[in-house]
């Protein structure tokens, strides 16, 4: 795990998770501007659309496995942790 792509509310849920069972994460996964073919591939394989070749900011909900993963690709450059949004009173 390369902990410099990952902010600190994501490193700490990963922390926290001691299941067996992998929950999963809402994450944003933000890349360099130029990817390559492998890069769109590998999106694609964690179920992320990528719309452009311009796209940036990508969406996704993913296992701890898979965070590593991204964080480890050259192309990625943060993974950070989505947080879920509460009304407001």
């Amino acid at each position: 795990m390369n902990y410099h792509k990952v902010d600190a509310p994501l490193a700490a849920a990963l922390d926290e998770i001691k299941s067996a069972e992998e929950p999963l994460l809402a994450v944003f996964i933000y890349t360099a501007k130029s990817r390559d073919e492998t890069a769109t591939t590998f999106l694609n394989g964690i179920g992320v659309r990528v719309y452009s070749k311009n796209q940036e900011i990508f969406t996704a909900t993913v296992s701890p496995h898979t965070v590593e993963e991204l964080s480890q690709q050259p192309w990625v450059r943060y993974v950070k942790l989505s947080q879920q949004l509460h009304m407001l009173n």
